[in-house]
């Protein structure tokens, strides 16, 4: 046939010779280990696929989702490692050869992917070191975000708002509050390496807020502040509700001294005002609307006891002489009576 008079196979080995040009490299048997490589590459993808989905249905619900992230991860990295030494087996039948090979790859790979192989070190170091996990609120790369993914070279995150005193941020962001803006952004992982990475979430569930006011000297000052505290209390953690096992896990962990727990208003005198801050405790998510329900109530009771916010004001307390001449505009008159 024509295509057996163009494609023949030459010498001892069988080597491809099309047109009668023989193509270096190409034998039999390369054609049946390249065969033999996609069968393997297909059955481990089907079989990876195939757990990751038992691993779902055996660990379905909310209560599972860090979970079924290292169960899926570590199926990946297993079918990795067991495909690269199936496919070594594939083409390297000789030792010596394996060896000369993985020498010349591995001075190629450690020049051309310096940050690749970093980002790759970094996941172990995360994944050990416990420095984030899937659902931590965190700021990395300068994004304060939740983390939503986490791959072998990029960690995935959702990018979240700042109070307007740490807006200053780029890019900008819009949203003033700890709330999604919407943009998902990715961070390769050996950031984690020139950065700090700030946690939230990890060891201690809870954060310290703080909500000012000022009000006139003029007020009733002490009646302000047991309304402050009375708002904290009622829409903030309550210390019985904090986590016992966590504090003790935060001091076991680290030197950190007993902190704070109840609700506390701090004074500082200024020009114009009192300064109040109320300082409290409360979850890493739902603060915006703890502070909106505390903004309201406080409000409503400073109403109610009749003390106003304080805001800039002036007041005059002298003026220079004011000297007015009326010679002018007698002259004008004297003429329109001309």
């Amino acid at each position: 046939m024509l295509w057996q008079s163009l494609v023949t196979l030459v010498g001892p080995e069988h080597a491809v010779r099309i047109f009668g040009v023989t193509l270096v490299g190409v034998t039999a048997e390369t054609g049946r280990k390249v065969l033999l490589s996609l069968v393997v590459v297909a059955v481990l993808a089907l079989l990876a696929r195939g757990v990751e989905a038992l691993s779902r249905l055996a660990l379905s619900g909310d209560s599972h989702v860090q979970t079924r992230f290292y169960w899926r991860q570590g199926v990946r990295l297993a079918v990795g490692v067991v495909g690269l030494l199936a496919l070594l087996s594939i083409w390297f039948d000789d030792p010596t050869r394996i060896t000369t090979a993985a020498g010349l790859v591995t001075a190629g790979v450690a020049i051309a992917l310096q940050r690749v192989i970093t980002a790759f070190a970094a996941w172990f170091i995360i994944l050990r070191g416990r420095l984030l996990r899937v659902g931590d609120r965190i700021v990395m790369g300068g994004v304060p975000s939740d983390v939503i993914s986490l791959g072998f070279l990029r960690t995935t995150i959702m990018e979240m708002g700042q109070p307007p005193p740490v807006q200053s941020a780029e890019p900008a962001i819009w949203v003033e509050a700890r709330q999604y803006t919407g943009r998902i952004v990715t961070v390769t992982n050996d950031k984690i390496f020139d950065e700090a990475v700030c946690n939230y979430t990890r060891d201690f569930p809870y954060i310290w807020e703080e909500m000012h006011l000022p009000v006139p000297y003029t007020a009733d000052r002490e009646r302000a502040e047991r309304i402050l505290l009375a708002a904290a209390e009622h829409h903030t953690v309550k210390t019985t509700e904090l986590g016992a096992e966590a504090l003790r896990e935060l001091r076991r962990r680290y030197l950190v001294d007993s902190p704070e727990m109840k609700p506390r208003v701090y004074w500082q005198l200024t020009d114009n005002w009192l300064a109040m801050s109320v300082r409290f405790v409360t979850r890493d998510r739902g603060v915006r609307e703890i502070k909106d329900a505390m903004s309201r109530e406080i409000l409503s009771e400073l109403t109610k006891a009749g003390i106003q916010v304080a805001s800039t004001t002036f007041e005059v307390t002298g003026l220079p002489p004011v000297q007015v001449s009326l010679e002018e505009r007698s002259r004008a008159q004297a003429r329109q009576r001309a």
